[in-house]
């Protein structure tokens, strides 16, 4: 199953958008972008109608609104995959089911709080599960390592299944989460933040290897 290292996108107006995707589109394959609508989560994030810059990466929306249906419908031509929180879901089904008519990737997002049985059901329906592990809205919130138990159910689970973690998520932390088996990896101040994104990818790449 191949690993990934995901830079995640925060951002207040296009002219920030623009300059975080730039700053690491040459040296990763996958960027997720987080959208914040101040509802389901306090903070806001590319609240505002975005343009792509020009790179040949995949994009990926993690979803932390209340209306995953309607951001779906609005802004679905301009990603791969939408990743929606299951606990903004009023009915699951519906999302699945919505976001496969746009031809789009679907996935879950599993805050803290949310067991992996929550959605033991819809494994079969969808092709990620993102495991939150800091509690979602905020950038550089500190890792919850008793999350690295819920990845390990959910690859007991699924073998096959995309697991994806998003939070806290360094040179200190990668090891574990690898450990506990997830191969989607998503680190935002991490990457974004540092002096030189190729270092950066490239020793939590070296990490996992």
């Amino acid at each position: 199953m191949k690993k990934m290292i995901i830079p995640a996108i925060i951002a207040k107006s296009q002219e920030e958008f623009e300059n975080n995707i730039n700053k690491v589109k040459e040296h990763v394959e996958l960027i997720q972008l987080d959208f914040m609508d101040g509802d389901f989560v306090p903070n806001r994030s590319i609240d505002f109608d975005f343009e792509l810059p020009d790179t040949d990466c995949i994009f990926e929306a993690h979803l932390m609104v209340s209306d995953p249906i309607g951001w779906t419908e609005k802004y679905h031509d301009r990603v791969d995959m939408i990743l929606a929180h299951f606990e903004s879901c009023k009915d699951t089904s519906e999302v699945i089911e919505f976001v496969r008519s746009k031809n789009k990737k679907v996935g879950f997002v599993l805050n803290p709080e949310t067991p992996v049985s929550a959605i033991e059901q819809y494994l079969e329906d969808i092709d990620q599960v993102l495991i939150m592990t800091v509690n979602p809205g905020f950038y550089g919130s500190p890792f919850l390592p008793e999350m690295l138990e819920k990845v390990s159910e959910l690859r007991k689970l699924k073998p096959d299944l995309d697991i994806e973690v998003d939070g806290g998520v360094n040179d200190k932390t990668i090891g574990l989460v690898d450990k506990a088996g997830a191969n989607m990896f998503v680190s935002g101040s991490y990457i974004v933040k540092s002096e030189n994104v190729e270092v950066a990818v490239n020793n939590l790449k070296k990490i996992i290897s």
